[in-house]
């Protein structure tokens, strides 16, 4: 279940970027997340899907700092990304899915929050979430003192 924070994390970030996009969007975008995620989930992937779904949420995420707010086609287009790499950061474990699709729905509440124009809560929710990406994609690549071998061995 390694795949199920990256899976969760894209599928928040698109509830965000949901949140900014007409109310006509909301129920395509959704029905396309699900489509994409669990054909997705069945197929084989390598270890570069977590990634890729790392890469997926900071995409997704800083989508709601776009000044003219999330368009139906992008929504559709990130709701189309987000249901692939969650599907495929969840590669194997498709029946826990069901733990990270809901995350979405938070497009619900959210908006609400953009209509009663109290949307930098989601802004700064969403670079919140990129930052978590960007420290999920960078840290394992970092070399720090403790994967070092001691020196007074």
């Amino acid at each position: 279940m390694s795949g199920l924070l990256p899976a969760a994390t894209i599928c928040a970030a698109l509830g965000f970027a949901l949140s900014f996009a007409p109310r006509r969007t909301l129920p395509p975008a959704l029905g396309v997340l699900v489509l994409a995620a669990v054909p997705s989930s069945l197929a084989p992937w390598g270890g570069f899907a977590v990634l890729a779904a790392w890469c997926s949420v900071i995409v997704t995420a800083a989508s709601v700092h776009l000044p003219r707010g999330v368009s139906f086609r992008l929504s559709i287009a990130l709701a189309l990304n987000a249901g692939l790499w969650a599907g495929a950061a969840m590669a194997g474990h498709s029946m826990h899915l069901s733990l990270a699709l809901p995350w979405a729905l938070i497009c619900f509440p959210g908006a609400w929050l953009v209509t009663t124009r109290r949307q930098i809560v989601l802004k700064v929710a969403s670079s919140w979430l990129v930052a978590v990406a960007v420290l999920a994609v960078g840290l394992p690549t970092l070399s720090t003192p403790a994967s070092a071998p001691d020196h007074m061995e």
